[in-house]
């Protein structure tokens, strides 16, 4: 689940991954939470449809995590589904067991078992799988199971204070790693330096040519990004960080970004491996059918 799109999958995970089905429906939050279920439920009807196979069990990708004493959708950005109770919610509606978990969390996953890592490593002890775009996400998966946490919260990554100065957060703190490292806050700090509003892959194009405003930005994002990623390592110590969204992208997060990282870590070297995802922008849905 997505802010504006819902997609579904039915996999084949072996002899190799193959995708049998893959649908997509508007979310429509704006129309509210019995509406988005009602889009869940259409979903799976399309699916079961068109693949003539039924369903005991379905995993579910969301944003935001389920509080684990009141069973409740909390810290989404999809607002209409904050305070729900959706897994029980979609169980009825869809006659079906459901598994949800944060939509990082699947990332993570799917890259662990079906993506990139295991084409570096075989049964690695610990994944950890980050978002870095709109705003900063993560998953921890250990021993090919992900960790939820006490609170549900495992992985929050993006919401570890950097900075006291740093920026108001819309989770109400200020410095969080959010802040400091995804596409909006880097967006935000080229505008104030140049008064102009641009995306990101432009800022990094005029970085590549050497403008000393995009070359501040893309220094700046390197900096923070070295500070945030040495913290995880000294916490969780992963054999592979799989970085995913927009900002994955970009070259000089595995070269000065891993040099930054270096400067921070309670170890001399540095052998964690640095992935760009290989599941694209299917990586999301994969995950949660592994659920």
């Amino acid at each position: 689940m997505g802010g504006t799109k819902i997609e579904g999958v039915i996999i084949r995970k072996e002899p190799k991954l193959e995708i049998l089905q893959r649908i997509r429906v508007d979310t429509e939050q704006e129309f509210g939470y019995d509406h988005v279920l009602g889009q869940f439920k259409k979903l799976v009807t399309l699916l079961r449809e068109k693949s003539g196979l039924q369903t005991s069990h379905i995993g579910v990708g969301t944003p935001g995590t389920i509080d684990s004493v009141s069973k409740v959708i909390k810290n989404s950005n999809t607002q209409c589904i904050v305070g729900k109770p959706m897994v029980g919610d979609l169980q009825e509606l869809l006659d079906c067991r459901i598994t949800m978990a944060n939509d990082a969390n699947c990332f993570a996953m799917a890259e662990a078992s079906l993506g990139i890592v295991p084409d570096y490593l075989q049964n690695p002890e610990v994944v950890f799988g980050v978002i870095m775009g709109t705003g900063v996400g993560s998953g921890v998966v250990v021993n090919g199971k992900v960790i939820n946490g006490r609170h549900g919260i495992a992985g929050e990554w993006g919401h570890n204070r950097l900075a006291e100065e740093g920026p108001m957060c819309y989770c109400g703190h200020n410095g969080c790693v959010e802040t400091f490292i995804s596409g909006p806050a880097c967006q935000s700090h080229y505008k104030n330096l140049t008064g102009q509003t641009i995306p990101m892959a432009e800022i990094y194009s005029r970085y590549l040519l050497g403008e000393p405003e995009a070359t501040q930005t893309v220094q700046r994002l390197v900096k923070y990004f070295g500070k945030a990623v040495a913290i995880v390592i000294n916490l969780i110590d992963p054999d592979a960080i799989v970085l995913g969204g927009g900002l994955g992208n970009l070259d000089v997060l595995y070269n000065e970004g891993k040099d930054e990282v270096k400067k921070h870590l309670f170890n001399k070297s540095l052998e964690t491996l640095f992935l760009k995802p290989k599941l694209g922008d299917s990586a999301g849905v994969i995950g949660a059918a592994l659920l």
